[in-house]
């Protein structure tokens, strides 16, 4: 129907006088269209608010977990010589100092030089080592005896001993020598190398110098300390020592500290977070827009009770002192976190590093609490449960109660879209037949005006 073309011609309304008429019956659809947009804004506006709020929890996330405040770093005088990797769970704050007098090394033998590395045979029999596991022999075969060959051969035979060629230019004529060389530092894990039965080779092969293992050495407050190997686990609790040089004479000075950037850059992302919650519940209260002549008005949200509901209870949870906690912190203002004129939070660096400083334990555990029930960073998570809960959250239930709104009109939209084609059609077709007799009436009248003028 829809198809049906009007002309006007015979019956002189406008062509288009359908589409005009449809125009009005179509304002209450506009109507509900321009309603569903603001409801649409509305939910938009919502879920963004319900994102910013969950972030506040998710920047405390830190403090409810099991390390909390718990925030340290370790600092060596001269990495060079030795540098660690620290556990803050377990590491202790103070001040240490070590002398690194003999570094451990794995046992070792290198062979005399070779032309080449992978031409000079050097023979059919066996390489036999003298390990902590007993007696080991590699069996070297005449196929493949240079020097690359027995390398591989070694690496291949697994009895704990690494070989490669290395190119020692002290000899220009003989470059190439085997370097073989245990897998473990220290004086439990030695290696001899005592005999090499190699037959019928182009030439000879022997070990021509060879180093035991050794034990790395230390000095602790004077004390000559040797460890099985350059990772030092107990000297410094919480704290694996990477001995990566000897310096015979030179102490290093090495410290355990709570790591203030660390521990202040999460206090920041949570008054961030926090402020981003604030500012938007603030920026829909105030007038907005007025351009053009138009005047100024609320947010979207402006006035909208969840809003004062949401922002009352972030602030209480602020203000309010915390309770149950094994600290004689109470208040986070205590800690130089304070409302300003403007509502929003401040963090004074300066104050919180001195606070964190005097009673680093006091701060954790007025944050972390029991790490269940009691602690701010629990009373922040369950403000911000409360309020974006799937169930009951106020959050959830302006959702839900948006999203249903939305659906009816679509419903309504869809309902009068469906009697508005009909009517159309309905119109068409009615325009259609007046068009059709009225073209007829005026044929006829034409037909006896012709008839009279032949009469006369």
């Amino acid at each position: 129907m829809a198809g049906i073309r009007i002309t006007g011609m015979a019956s002189g309304l406008p062509p288009n006088i359908v589409e005009q008429l449809m125009e009005a019956e179509r304002i209450p659809v506009k109507q509900m269209e321009t309603k569903k947009t603001e409801k649409d804004e509305k939910l938009k506006l919502v879920k963004d608010l319900e994102s910013k709020v969950l972030d506040i929890n998710k920047n405390l996330s830190d403090l409810t977990n099991v390390r909390g405040f718990v925030d340290k770093k370790f600092a060596s005088s001269d990495t060079s010589v030795v540098d660690g990797q620290l556990d803050a769970n377990s590491a202790v704050p103070g001040e240490y100092s070590l002398e690194v007098t003999q570094l451990a090394e794995k046992p070792a033998a290198i062979s005399n030089g070779f032309p080449d590395k992978n031409e000079t045979q050097i023979g059919t029999g066996y390489i036999k080592f003298e390990t902590p596991e007993g007696t080991k022999e590699v069996y070297i075969t005449g196929k493949n005896s240079t020097l690359e060959g027995v390398a591989g051969q070694i690496n291949n035979a697994d009895v704990g001993l690494k070989a490669q060629v290395l190119e020692d230019r002290k000899d220009k004529e003989n470059p190439f020598k085997l370097l073989i060389s245990g897998m473990a530092t220290g004086d439990d894990n030695q290696v001899t190398f005592p005999k090499i039965y190699l037959l019928d080779g182009d030439q000879d092969m022997y070990f021509d110098q060879s180093r035991p293992s050794k034990n790395a050495k230390v000095k602790v407050d004077g004390f000559e300390i040797e460890l099985p190997d350059n990772k030092a686990k107990d000297l410094i609790p919480g704290v694996v020592l990477d001995l990566k040089s000897a310096a015979p004479g030179k102490t290093i000075h090495m410290s355990v500290k709570e790591n203030l950037e660390a521990i202040s850059g999460k206090v920041k992302n949570f008054v961030d977070a926090y402020n981003a919650a604030l500012g938007f519940i603030q920026k829909q209260h105030q007038l907005q827009g007025g351009e053009k002549g138009g005047n100024p008005k609320l947010g979207p949200l402006g006035g909208d009770g969840l809003l004062r509901t949401i922002e009352s209870s972030l602030r209480s949870a602020i203000l309010n002192p915390v309770r149950g906690v094994e600290s004689p912190i109470r208040q986070i203002n205590e800690m130089g976190i304070t409302f300003n004129r403007n509502g929003m939070l401040e963090l004074s660096q300066d104050k919180f590093n001195k606070v964190l400083n005097s009673n680093p334990v006091g701060v954790a555990a007025f944050f972390r609490g029991d790490g269940f029930k009691t602690g701010f960073a629990n009373v922040i998570k369950q403000t911000v449960q409360s309020l974006t809960n799937g169930e009951y959250g106020g959050l959830a239930n302006r959702k839900r109660g948006l999203e249903s709104q939305i659906k009816q009109i679509d419903q309504r939209i869809d309902t009068k879209e469906r009697q508005l084609e009909k009517k159309e059609d309905g119109l068409r077709q009615k325009f259609a037949n007046l068009e059709t007799k009225m073209s007829e009436m005026q044929a006829q009248q034409a037909k006896f005006a012709a008839m009279a003028r032949q009469g006369g």
